[in-house]
């Protein structure tokens, strides 16, 4: 249970410091109005998911700690609470306060052509991070920079049919449940995918799919009830790290062993994110493999602003290069349409020097 208390704290943390509840928009940088007297000072109003995750607290703390007073910028940030309806109303408080730009870390990928149609019409360039959008036109938005989440799920899936291979298991010997993401997340829909697929080319018995909505107490809740419905599960595919905490609780509880050595009767636990806690666990063999999906988007939104700023033009879209990190070596790297990407082996000293 410590990953669980030190999500709740970090979720205070980012509840206090940023100010913020609900769908209204508060100022972290100066004040509301985007108006500014100096003819410097850049207004951003940036629209975030909630802080449901490690994951999510690194990403608000990067936005924040790049959108700053001294930096030129007045931030006015809004925690979404993981509800549309509040991020819709965020940008049309945003457009309302006529902010220079507006950033968008969308809760789910479709229903947002109207509201982004609004901020056109303001001519107010609009930035979306980690997760798409699926919009009709896609100039009502100006540019995105992220992970490619199904890429993510392939690298994923394939270091684990090389390590099955690897350690003389069959295809018929994985059985596997997937706690997803939060259903409609970019994240969800890309590594949700990744895995259907590698379960159907190779054969796997994936038995289960259910939600964990990105928290570590949904993720808990849902392991419970895999355990008792499949008592032959063997891998646990979890979509982020917190979800991956609150598998590992539930196993333990139920008195399994996690770790790698499946033969043996343990079940193997994959994760995304690779923050410290989820790599901590990794290192400690409770997480077998993570794959890295990087949260530091300030700088890069940053540059894309100071692009737009002096008339250049930015890349419609722009995806972040991620690792995997595993403390065994069987599978130093894996192939993808034949591009490799190696496994770093996590240590110590690579833990130590991880930014989030």
């Amino acid at each position: 249970m410590k990953k669980k208390w030190l999500s709740i704290v970090l979720a205070s943390a980012l509840v206090v410091s940023c100010t913020a509840c609900g769908s209204k928009a508060t100022p972290t940088g100066g004040t509301a109005s985007a108006k500014t007297t100096d003819g410097k000072t850049i207004t951003v109003g940036f629209s975030q998911v909630g802080a449901e995750s490690d994951w999510r607290t690194a990403n608000t703390t990067s936005m924040k700690g790049t959108f700053t007073k001294a930096n030129g910028y007045n931030l006015v940030f809004d925690d979404a609470q993981q509800k549309q309806e509040n991020q819709i109303t965020a940008i049309r408080n945003f457009i309302q306060q006529e902010v220079n730009y507006i950033v968008l870390a969308p809760v789910t990928e479709t229903g947002w052509d109207t509201v982004l149609k609004e901020a056109k019409d303001a001519k107010i360039p609009v930035i979306i991070v980690d997760r798409m959008v699926k919009v009709s036109d896609e100039s009502l938005y100006t540019a995105w920079v992220g992970s490619n989440f199904k890429l993510e799920g392939q690298k994923a899936t394939e270091w684990l049919k090389d390590f099955a291979a690897a350690k003389g298991l069959k295809n018929s010997d994985l059985h596997i449940v997937d706690i997803q993401g939060t259903i409609g997340a970019s994240a969800q829909i890309g590594r949700t995918e990744g895995l259907e697929e590698a379960a159907k080319t190779n054969g796997w018995d994936l038995l289960a799919k259910e939600s964990g909505e990105f928290t570590q107490a949904k993720g808990q809740e849902v392991m419970e009830s895999f355990i008792k419905q499949y008592p032959n599960l063997n891998v646990v595919y979890c979509e982020n790290d917190n979800e991956a905490f609150g598998a590992i609780d539930a196993l333990t509880a139920a008195g399994k062993t996690v770790g790698s050595d499946i033969k043996n009767g343990q079940v193997m636990v994959m994760s995304f994110d690779c923050t410290k806690a989820g790599l901590t666990d990794t290192l400690n063999g409770k997480i077998t493999l993570d794959t890295e999906c990087n949260p530091l988007h300030g700088p890069r939104v940053q540059k894309i602003i100071d692009a737009l700023k002096s008339g250049g033009t930015v890349d419609k879209k722009a995806y972040v290069d991620e690792e995997m990190f595993c403390a065994d070596t069987t599978v130093p790297k894996v192939s993808i349409s034949g591009q490799d990407f190696n496994v770093t082996k996590l240590t110590q000293d690579v833990l130590s020097k991880r930014a989030y």
